[in-house]
């Protein structure tokens, strides 16, 4: 195990029609680690999941895309469930998650995390219900200084009940990342009324070493104190469904900086501007290649390698 990804697994129900939805394996932790795996790093989950119908799927979908299950406990309690509803540039969500195995994941001792794990991603709704929430932030604050620590909050705003309260948590949680990947409608609902680029290198003074803001179709941006913002486009796909995007996206970051021998904090910030490009260009093309299929879809390695060649010979 290279990545470790602490958080949710759950169902997504994308709307088919009037009261009509299709089932797939979802929840942001669970997409980014099938898609570490998928794109050639060794992932394990660290959750808890039901051994209701719904949870032998997901165990299931996730062991047979090569995610590492030891630290995946199980529950008689329900699976979380979300209803996902396409919307003019954006999805619109209803979850079912109170009383669900991931939201009781609370181990009397903390998983121990092999040597050969590098990188550790948190975040996403798993922060939102107790117990969960406060064992994946005693896990983090663990291993804060052992491993590089990745922060994705993908902000749920059907799910947060007092905003203010959550933003303040959130700027909690950001003392603990060295590397803060979110979209621009993340930044938007964190700090509300300022650009997101502003808000992003607020942030970095709490003591990450990058942020990494993604638009859309319009690519992402890299921030770093001390150096200019770095842009980088994404590539024109046809557009089916953009669910599990930006979880794509930052699996595919992680990839790519350990490919560049990125294994500590310090490591982001001196990384020269041609890795980040290439850790970008890396990370872009594989979200836009999850966006031309139904459903959290990640790439291959196989796919992305030849994606990424064929836009070299364009």
């Amino acid at each position: 195990m290279r990545i470790a990804i602490a958080g949710e697994a759950l169902i997504d129900f994308t709307a088919t029609g009037d009261l009509s939805f299709q089932g797939h394996a979802g929840g942001a932790p669970a997409n980014t680690a099938v898609a570490v795996a998928r794109l050639g790093q060794a992932a394990g989950l660290v959750s808890q999941l039901s051994r209701d119908l719904f949870g032998e799927r997901l165990f299931t979908h996730l062991q047979s895309n090569g995610v590492d299950m030891r630290f995946v406990l199980r529950s008689d309690a329900p699976s979380t469930l979300a209803f996902v509803e396409h919307g003019a540039g954006t999805n619109r969500y209803a979850f079912y998650r109170q009383g669900s195995a991931d939201a009781l994941w609370a181990p009397s001792m903390l998983p121990a995390l092999p040597p050969e794990c590098r990188c550790l991603h948190f975040g996403s709704v798993a922060l939102l219900h107790a117990p969960a929430a406060g064992r994946i932030l005693d896990l983090v604050a663990a291993q804060r200084g052992r491993r590089l620590i990745v922060f994705d909050p993908n902000v749920r705003p059907a799910l947060i009940g007092d905003a203010q309260a959550y933003r303040r948590d959130c700027l909690q949680w950001m003392t603990l990342a060295d590397l803060i990947k979110l979209s621009d409608e993340d930044a938007a609902f964190i700090a509300p009324g300022m650009a997101p680029q502003e808000a992003a290198m607020h942030w970095l003074s709490l003591g990450p070493q990058a942020v990494v803001l993604t638009c859309g179709g319009d690519g992402a941006t890299l921030l770093r104190t001390g150096h200019a913002p770095l842009s980088m486009p994404a590539p024109a796909v046809a557009l089916v469904d953009t669910i599990g995007a930006g979880d794509t996206f930052g699996a595919a970051l992680s990839v790519a900086l350990l490919e560049w021998g990125v294994q500590q904090a310090v490591q982001l910030h001196a990384l020269p501007e041609m890795a980040w490009r290439e850790v970008l260009r890396f990370a872009c093309t594989a979200a836009a290649l999850n966006c031309t299929r139904a459903g959290a879809q990640p790439p291959w390695r196989t796919e992305l390698d030849a994606a990424l060649a064929a836009a070299c010979g364009a």
